[in-house]
């Protein structure tokens, strides 16, 4: 294992955790809800976590490039960048919702190789880096073995999302071929495919910071994540992460509206 690798994802688990523990403080009490240009919600909350990782991060990694949701992007030299969504769920966490993660995602050269998703209102922490396995807190994490659609458990945000871009139809299409639709969203629903709880999450209308520390823990989990045309990426809107097995049957569901 590259030192340089790992170096970054222990100092990751260690910031994400006070990251996490920080916006937990915040949450289920009397926060102020700002609204951004694309009416989505934010708070102190993300502020705050999202301060704290970039301080963190470029404090031990001075040179490393830096993206988050709240405050942008720092170019850097070393070919790693920190992808961070401080608050990944915003409209749960203002709800008191506990379905909410602070989102930390690592690449290099363009490639993700590390994430963790801290979960601190249930208590757990999922962490993976390239060829080490998945994990949640320290149990191993496997996706499941299902391979017929029919005996599917999926997953998605709300219906909004696939509203807004036209894609109800691309939903309802793959939800009366699964058996058992569930609106498990954001980062949740696809910790729960990493750990095998369900086959597939389709999502529509996410963002690089939504993704980045998303696609090493589903990877080393044994799945697949791509976008709905079947390329690995994490800069698209539209995103399908899976146990593996199932992943061409939903793409052949969706693929005639792809792209949208």
């Amino acid at each position: 294992m590259d030192p340089a690798w790992r170096s970054r994802y222990e100092v990751a688990r260690g910031l994400a955790a006070e990251a996490a523990q920080l916006a937990r403080r915040y949450f289920d009490a009397d926060v102020t809800v700002d609204w951004k240009q694309d009416a989505s919600p934010v708070t102190v909350a993300d502020r705050e976590a999202e301060l704290l990782l970039r301080t963190g991060l470029l404090r031990h990694f001075p040179d490393d490039g830096f993206l988050g949701e709240e405050y942008g992007e720092k170019p850097g030299s070393t070919g790693f960048r920190w992808i961070i969504d401080p608050i990944d769920g915003t409209r749960s966490f203002v709800r008191g919702i506990p379905l909410w993660g602070t989102l930390v995602g690592l690449e290099f050269r363009g490639e993700p190789i590390a994430g963790v998703v801290e979960l601190p209102a249930l208590g757990q922490t999922f962490c993976a880096l390239r060829g080490d396995g998945a994990f949640r807190n320290d149990r191993r994490l496997r996706v499941s073995e299902v391979s017929c659609l029919s005996e599917a458990t999926f997953f998605y945000t709300g219906l909004r999302y696939f509203d807004t871009a036209g894609q109800v139809p691309t939903l309802l299409r793959v939800a009366r071929q699964a058996q058992n639709p569930r609106g498990f969203g954001d980062v949740y629903g696809f910790m729960l495919v990493a750990q095998g709880a369900g086959e597939f999450m389709l999502e529509h209308g996410v963002h690089v910071w939504d993704i980045a520390a998303v696609l090493p823990i589903i990877e080393e989990a044994g799945g697949r994540l791509t976008d709905w045309t079947g390329q690995r990426t994490v800069l698209r809107p539209d995103v399908l992460a899976s146990n593996g097995r199932l992943h061409d049957d939903v793409l052949r569901l969706i693929r005639p509206t792809a792209g949208g």
